[in-house]
């Protein structure tokens, strides 16, 4: 056979055996279950109105905004939950293009309303994330990428550094390339009325929220820089024609570990943050005299510090602040002017996955009027992951 023929040969051979080769296969999902069951367990002295009912929300962890303010104070009360018990449910995936896909749906039972304290203590199940990651994408819902989860405090409290924090969950779409990510997330605005009210809950934003964020790391100091920009909008007069406002705010964290302690901080600031800070204590915008959007400027401000007295036991000492730039000519004078919350517990984990917490928590929140109130809580957890 000559060189030339030998090469047909094995031409016409190599073309047949791809014609009958298995496709490639994506491998079999591998799962994974986790999760953690928490008991707290707290005393709450409103001291300046009166305790709400034991079904409110502001009864299950700390929410800035529910402490009341101009009243008098009510006797302690005490509520026992385990709400906060979650679970995790994750899988990871070869595909057949060689990539590789992971995902996550995290549950737990906070906030809903179903349920009653009477007899059974039932609760339904919440969604708290539900996303998949591929390649440098995250789509579905996850912590907002304007947030900085490292500098948040461990806290016998849900949040602990509620009132000066960026906290949110919600649908996006995240491209991230090393230290850097941008997003593009859900959009829904919160507006004051004019002459202040009940808060309006607007979805008529055409615009997604935009974030950025770079995070990076020098020796034992980490940080993070964060900006959004965001469409304020609401139909104010149902004519068709939204009013809108523009919103933008940055956010500065940062850890500094000290051995085995660590000091935690973050400032954030901006025009019509609303909801993204301080869980929606204060509004993104308040309608003015002639019908307009106009961006309520806010801030906040946390220090936590983590200090480590052995192997099994631990402390943190949080503060954290927010505050909001009322037009009171606008908003009227019963709108919150500012929250803060001091904080201090022990925690003492006599095995990896086991933990007991007690907290002590001082809070106080007061409105353009100058009415103030403080809220008292001892609270206490129990804590099993596995």
């Amino acid at each position: 056979m000559s060189p030339k023929q030998l090469t047909k040969t094995l031409l016409a051979s190599a073309v047949l055996a791809g014609l009958h080769a298995t496709p490639a296969q994506a491998a079999d999902p591998e799962w994974d279950f986790s999760g953690y069951i928490k008991l707290d367990a707290f005393m709450s002295d409103y001291q300046d109105g009166t305790a709400p009912s034991s079904g409110y929300i502001g009864r299950q962890f700390y929410i800035p905004s529910t402490t009341p303010v101009g009243g008098t104070g009510d006797d302690v009360v005490t509520d026992f939950h385990a709400r906060q018990s979650r679970f995790f449910f994750d899988v990871r995936q070869d595909l057949d293009n060689g990539e590789t896909i992971k995902a996550r749906i995290e549950l737990d039972f906070m906030t809903v309303p179903v349920g009653d304290e009477r007899i059974t203590n039932s609760y339904a199940p919440r969604l708290r994330q539900a996303y998949f990651t591929y390649g440098n994408w995250l789509v579905g819902q996850a912590w907002s990428n304007f947030q900085n989860l490292s500098i948040l405090p461990e806290s016998v409290d849900f949040i602990g550094a509620t009132d000066g924090i960026i906290f949110a969950r919600q649908p996006q779409v995240r491209y991230s390339q090393g230290g850097f990510s941008v997003s593009v997330e859900n959009p829904e605005t919160t507006i004051t009325p004019f002459g202040g009210g009940a808060r309006i809950t607007s979805s008529d934003g055409v615009v997604p929220d935009v974030t950025a964020k770079y995070t990076g790391k020098s020796g034992n100091f980490s940080y993070s820089l964060a900006g959004i920009v965001r469409q304020l909008a609401f139909d104010v007069d149902s004519d068709g024609n939204d009013e809108t406002a523009t919103g933008y705010g940055v956010s500065l964290g940062a850890k500094w570990q000290l051995g085995e302690h660590d000091i935690r901080a973050s400032y954030q600031t901006g025009s019509g943050l609303g909801r993204y800070l301080g869980l929606n204590t204060y509004n993104g915008a308040v309608i003015d005299a002639n019908g307009e959007l106009e961006a309520i400027d806010a801030s906040g401000l946390t220090l936590a510090y983590r200090h480590v007295w052995s192997s099994k036991f631990r402390s943190n000492f949080v503060y954290s602040r927010g505050w909001a730039d009322n037009d009171v000519a606008l908003t009227g004078s019963n709108v919150t002017e500012f929250t803060q919350r001091l904080g201090a517990n022990l925690m003492y984990s006599p095995a990896s996955n086991l933990t007991f917490g007690a907290e002590l928590s001082r809070a106080t929140r007061e409105n353009e009027a100058g009415l103030d109130g403080d809220l008292t809580r001892l609270h206490f957890m129990a804590m099993y992951t596995f």
